[in-house]
């Protein structure tokens, strides 16, 4: 069982930065393929970037890319959210996700571990 923590959330004006830290229970952390979601209520669920247990891949949303970036530390069991250029609707609920493998289930039935999420709002 992996336990997912998130920490970092906040408010922040548009064009504003603001990192998102996951810290992680399993001492396994560094198999895993790690992720960030983000959820506004109401509307489904969106992915937003993945980093592969080597952290030699990552892979965004065409929304994000070139503003967000994802990456860990296999040492301290982190994976972290870089956000930068901040826009309002990015405003949501973050998620931190794992799983074993990442691949075509995580757009269906997501990962299998998730945090309890993290509020970023960006006011205009």
């Amino acid at each position: 069982q992996v336990q997912l923590v998130e920490s970092g959330g906040g408010l922040v004006q548009a064009g504003a930065s603001l990192r998102l830290s996951c810290a992680a229970s399993e001492r396994t952390f560094s198999s895993y393929d790690m992720g960030w979601f983000r959820q506004v209520p109401g509307k489904e669920r969106e992915f937003v970037a993945v980093i592969t247990w080597s952290g030699n891949g990552t892979y965004y949303a065409n929304s994000v890319r070139g503003r967000f970036t994802i990456s860990r530390d296999n040492v301290k069991n982190t994976v972290d959210l870089q956000m930068n250029s901040l826009k309002p609707e990015d405003t949501a609920v973050y998620y931190c996700a794992a799983d074993s493998v990442y691949g075509r289930h995580w757009f269906v039935s997501g990962p299998k571990y998730w945090g309890q999420g993290t509020q970023v709002t960006v006011s205009s």
